[in-house]
């Protein structure tokens, strides 16, 4: 069985590895870890510390795919990613993310670096919830809704949910927060809603997120 390690940078990207992609890619005979970034034990950190976890574990398993489930939503200037400032110059994000996973993938030393698939997730891992209104309906009342609008106009406006932006108040953990009432717990929530969606409409709607599962079970396979 093919071993995957998924970085993850926090414990709502683990749990919806956990829960999501782990029966998924174990029906295919690929097996899953998720570790969480080490040096904060869950958090983006820069670039060199995420470096140096991503190395260790190509070295210490020579058959392992090592991948990363971080969000662009929260990276900076100061993390130092690769070719961070050629990626800002460029408005189509989706050029901006593949700029910055190559320097990601080509800063990786050499002779380990065939087993790495860099990913960020565009914009951050709630947009993925943004892909099936119906699942809202079904988990939360009426009276559980603060503006039931607002999560109609948000998707009809983003057919691809991960192209709702990452501002301040208009990302999709902040939007989430003005939709549903209460404090968005996104550890509770995240994997939860996830599962309901199912991953088949997930990759139906977001094109970056599907194309990285299907590099996955291609490298995986091969």
């Amino acid at each position: 069985m093919k071993r995957v390690i998924i970085i993850c940078e926090g414990q709502t990207e683990q749990s919806f590895c956990n829960d999501v992609l782990t029966p998924y890619l174990g029906g295919l005979g690929i097996f899953l870890e998720t570790p969480t970034i080490k040096k904060t034990h869950g958090g983006i950190v820069n670039w060199f510390a995420l470096k140096n976890q991503i190395e260790r574990h190509l070295s210490e398993d020579k058959t392992a795919l090592i991948t990363t489930l971080i969000d662009y939503y929260g990276l900076y200037t100061r993390h130092q990613f690769p070719c961070w400032e050629e990626a800002q110059k460029t408005e189509n994000m989706n050029q901006r993310m593949d700029i910055i996973e190559n320097g990601m993938l080509n800063d990786v030393r050499e002779n380990i670096r065939s087993r790495f698939i860099p990913y960020i997730q565009l914009h951050e891992f709630e947009c993925l919830l943004f892909s099936d209104i119906t699942v809202f309906d079904k988990n939360f009342e009426e009276h559980e809704f603060l503006d039931y609008d607002y999560l109609a106009t948000t998707m009809h406006e983003n057919p691809n949910p991960e192209m709702i932006n990452s501002g301040n108040e208009t990302a999709a953990s902040k939007r989430l927060s003005k939709i549903i009432k209460g404090n968005y717990s996104k550890v509770l929530y995240g994997s939860l809603l996830a599962q309901e969606i199912g991953l088949t409409k997930i990759r139906e709607k977001c094109i970056r997120f599907n194309n990285w599962i299907l590099q996955i079970e291609r490298m995986a396979l091969s």
